[in-house]
């Protein structure tokens, strides 16, 4: 792929179909429908590709179950629809990246036969909605089944628990494939530049758009036909840049996620817990390695920190630990994540966890903007499809088929389950490394290995007790746009994610490897390299834990 600094200077001065701004999920797959279609699209992004919304999820592929009691409960058309339509994209997702993406089992615990029967036909409609495209029935366990499944389950009181499918993916690189998926369809892609204007020919309909380099405060220009802003939480501030006098139409809610051993919960099942003290439902599920929890839901405002706050974390304890045999502890956390989601304000519902996470797409009047507001990840591709319709309705063009439902993404194609297997044999790795490599880098790992075979270095571990390689971080800075240390262990690599301290470690090993790809200067990398590990100190500080 080009380096950056040379995709800036493609597109300085060039014209284009469509500038789509926003390199999240919604964003990442709005460029790739475009350039699918035929629209010479470029994707650009303030930060790093996939480095907010994208990949601060509960890596859910679902429906949502909560979403179709509500709209049992309040005769929500709307709201039923959005469901069914989650449940028909959670079929693509797991279809277009099985790398990436897949199948899982979820318990919800009863502790009474009232309770059993209501998940039991609540889950039932699950099934019903989803149709052909559901992945396996739910189904009843008995105490005996559940306590085997899920042996941390508290057993007092327990009847059994309701079991449902839905699905589980990385966001994080599910967002990258979707970038690299584009660029390999001929799309240009840049992260680290700021939008920071509109030009208008006549009138005030936008016809190109500034760009400032984030690393060198270097200035650029392209043209475009139709500019899309695809920057979720962040879709206001766009959409006045375009139009001062656009109202507001966002409603910003931060959700946190806390990670621990899995050993402290031990089972390959997620349970649900069905009822919150504010009448939500959290997660506690299995992932690559640690037990996620989450999420919570809070309205967030410019000055909301993201971080995940003590108060936030014993919420999610208290929440989760009435269903525990051993209760969790804030203090056993190795990692958590902090994250906004892009609600978008409608009728007279006060609180987020009310709002719809159905999405719109808005044209403005004036400038022709167009943005994609709201959603969520498992409706990324549907809402990618409805902005492309709209884009080339503004082009005055008829509306093309939208291919994009089974498309098979970067790493997809040759993929199997057991392809690790193949991996491990081939290049003689250890279990646990090749699946690793499969599951971060599906049938592009034999190119990280090959990065091995000339540098024999490159094939230790980047930390101790988490199978990377360090020749993974050399793929990312040459083939992935990784520009950071925190693109690489935190998003490509999924190290961050894993362990905080293990990551503050393995900052240097990453800053020395990423300034060799890169070209830093010995200031630039001790700066690098003091920002990250200053950055992930803070999220152990926030929830009084030591670096030790």
């Amino acid at each position: 792929m080009n380096s950056r600094s040379q995709k800036i200077e493609e597109v300085a001065g060039a014209e284009f179909d469509v500038c789509v701004i926003g390199g999240g999920a919604t964003g990442a797959g709005c460029a790739l429908d475009a350039q699918l279609r035929g629209l010479r699209t470029v994707l650009v992004d303030a930060g790093d590709f996939a480095s907010g919304t994208s990949s601060a999820s509960t890596k859910l592929v679902h429906g949502g179950v909560r979403y179709l009691e509500q709209a049992v409960k309040s005769f929500d058309l709307s709201e039923y629809r959005m469901v069914q339509h989650a449940l028909r994209e959670r079929t693509y997702m797991l279809g277009n990246a099985p790398h990436l993406a897949h199948a899982a089992e979820f318990l919800v615990p009863v502790y009474s036969w009232l309770q059993a029967g209501y998940f039991r036909i609540g889950l039932k409609m699950y099934d019903l909605l989803a149709g052909k495209k559901n992945l396996f029935p739910s189904r009843f366990l008995s105490k005996k089944e559940a306590l085997a499944r899920l042996p941390g389950l508290k057993p007092d009181g327990l009847h059994g628990a309701v079991a449902y499918a839905d699905g589980q993916f990385d966001d994080a690189r599910y967002g990258l494939a979707l970038v690299r998926s584009f660029a390999e369809a001929g799309g240009m892609a840049i992260n680290y530049v700021r939008v920071t204007d509109f030009s208008r020919d006549t009138g005030e309909k936008i016809s190109g758009v500034a760009l400032t380099d984030l690393f060198d405060g270097s200035s650029a220009a392209l043209r475009t036909r139709v500019v899309v802003n695809a920057t979720g939480p962040f879709s206001d501030k766009i959409r006045q840049l375009a139009n001062p006098s656009a109202a507001p139409r966002l409603r910003p809610s931060k959700g946190v996620h806390l990670l621990f051993p899995m050993e402290l919960f031990p089972g390959r099942d997620a349970l649900l817990v069905p009822q919150t003290e504010d009448k939500r439902v959290i997660f506690a599920v299995p992932w690559q390695g640690r037990l996620l929890v989450g999420t919570t839901e809070d309205e967030a405002t410019p000055a909301t920190r993201m971080v995940v706050q003590r108060d936030e974390a014993d919420y999610l304890m208290r929440q989760l630990n009435p269903y525990l045999t051993r209760p969790l502890r804030v203090e056993e956390a190795v990692s958590g994540m902090a994250g906004l989601r892009p609600l978008v304000a409608a009728g007279s519902k006060h609180n987020t966890k009310e709002l719809i996470r159905d999405h719109e797409v808005e044209v403005d009047e004036k400038s022709k903007l167009i943005s994609i507001l709201g959603g969520k990840w498992t409706t990324h591709r549907l809402m990618a499809e409805d902005t492309v319709d709209s884009v080339q309705r503004e082009l005055g063009m008829q509306v093309s088929p939208c291919v994009t439902k089974q498309h098979s993404l970067d790493g997809a194609r040759g993929f199997a389950e057991d392809y690790w297997r193949q991996l491990a044999t081939e290049h003689g790795l250890a279990e646990a490394t090749a699946k690793h490599l499969a599951n971060k880098f599906g049938t592009n790992a034999p190119r990280v290995l090959d990065l091995v075979r000339g540098d024999a270095s490159l094939g230790e571990q980047i930390a101790q007790g988490f199978p990377a390689l360090r020749a993974e971080v050399v793929y990312c800075a040459r083939e992935e746009m990784a520009q950071r240390i925190e693109d690489v262990l935190a998003r490509r690599l999924g190290l961050q994610m894993y362990d905080w301290r293990a990551s503050i470690a393995a900052a240097p090993v990453a800053g020395e490897l990423l300034a060799a790809e890169l070209g830093w200067s010995g200031e630039r990398k001790t700066r690098e390299i003091s920002d990250y590990t200053a950055k992930v100190r803070e999220f152990l500080s926030e929830l009084g834990l030591s670096e030790a």
